[in-house]
């Protein structure tokens, strides 16, 4: 009998070959952060095609380590297709044109830095694969495998039910190496300007936007009625 590590891992990647290879072949991308425990979704994708396209969004604020670690899962892995996608630089000109948006309106920087670009980057795709949990937040904790995003594509959650032990085990059994900053007390990293380390006893998201409010960036959010042109 498998354990329960190994059948939620074979349950994984029986979706994600299903949805890549018959369901969405061709039409489909992953979205990944190359964070905390993005190497888990970034190598079972591998195991089943390395030429998909992963979509990453460089918003131009990212810490340096994680740009480094992009770099290196894409040569440990053999990705052959990840598009680090930037924000339109007329937006940024426009309406965060000292970089200091984070400051005054961390939803707006959000949705110049990552929602904007993202939708762009989509065109084409009727799927896409994220790397959400239950266990992350409050707001995550009814997402569904295979549910419609608020732009109207197919998004799977492949990993929305995995326990943190089974991320764990996955590196573990799999020697996939670890975000640089991971050990540093960050636990999970979006922007240098909105990232904190986590203290003891913290939420492994209580880093992110700390005292704003705020527990998400926007691409799983409703897109506003208007978006500047």
């Amino acid at each position: 009998m498998l354990d329960t590590s190994t059948a939620i891992e074979a349950a994984t990647q029986d979706l994600l070959r299903r949805a890549i290879e018959t369901d969405y072949k061709g039409r489909i991308a992953l979205v990944s952060s190359f964070g905390t425990e993005s190497a888990v979704l970034l190598h079972m994708i591998a195991r089943i095609d390395r030429r998909l396209p992963v979509i990453f969004l460089d918003t131009g604020k990212l810490f340096p380590d994680t740009i480094a670690y992009r770099n290196a899962l894409i040569t440990r892995l053999h990705l052959s297709d990840v598009r680090s996608i930037r924000p339109d630089p007329a937006h940024l000109a426009s309406f965060d044109p000292d970089g200091t948006l984070f400051a005054r309106d961390p939803d707006f920087c959000c949705a110049l830095r990552k929602t904007m670009p993202l939708d762009a980057a989509l065109e084409g795709f009727d799927a896409w694969i994220s790397g959400r949990k239950r266990n992350q937040t409050e707001t995550r904790a009814d997402i569904a495998a295979i549910e419609t995003g608020p732009d109207g594509r197919t998004v799977l959650n492949p990993l929305g039910d995995w326990s943190r032990e089974d991320i764990e085990t996955y590196f573990d059994t799999h020697h996939l190496p670890r975000h640089p900053l991971e050990s540093d007390g960050f636990a999970s990293i979006g922007c240098f300007t909105c990232t904190r380390r986590i203290k003891p006893g913290e939420d492994a998201r209580a880093g992110r936007w700390s005292g704003s409010g705020k527990t998400e960036c926007g691409i799983f959010l409703s897109r506003p009625a208007e978006v500047p042109a």
